[in-house]
């Protein structure tokens, strides 16, 4: 199952909902629009009844098949020094969502609603470390500097020095 960060759950006031935030943007349009996609399917996830669970599951998986994909081949495509880890985390989630959707499928929804939670606690982590590199990396190759990022609407966390 997918590891958690809980220091990351600032943005998150309420467990049962997973909403954007600028915060999430690295400065990589393909991947920050990918990203923006996954938070709102986790959140369908989070907030949808039961009959409809196991079709945003498969919805789901669809999309982090096709967003690790992508990101596997971007780091391959530019030789991105730590691919090897990231490459490693993102088939630890897919195996965690295809195994999940098998026990939704014969009806246990609470799983799908757990794995849920689970992908929203570790995203914010995944991002703000892994694809913040990667989204360094692919800028620094494109355009021969770092991201430009600008957030709106982002609301520093207590102890925050930025």
């Amino acid at each position: 199952m997918l590891k958690q960060n809980r220091d990351y759950r600032t943005l998150m006031p309420n467990p049962n909902e997973f909403k954007w935030s600028d915060e999430y943007l690295l400065g990589y349009g393909p991947m920050d629009g990918t990203h923006r996609e996954f938070v709102t399917l986790v959140n369908a996830l989070l907030e949808c009844p039961d009959a409809v669970m196991a079709a945003n599951l498969e919805a789901f998986a669809r999309h982090a098949e096709s967003h690790f994909k992508d990101e596997d081949e971007w780091m391959e495509r530019t030789e991105f020094p730590p691919r090897d880890c990231h490459v490693e985390e993102h088939g630890a989630v897919l195996k965690s969502v295809r195994e999940v959707l098998e026990v939704v499928r014969q009806g246990d929804c609470a799983e799908g609603r757990r794995l849920a939670a689970a992908l929203a606690d570790w995203f914010p982590g995944h991002a703000f470390h892994l694809d913040s590199a990667l989204a360094q990396w692919l800028v620094k190759k494109s355009h021969g500097g770092k991201p430009v990022v600008i957030r709106r609407n982002v609301v520093q966390r207590e102890g925050s020095d930025s």
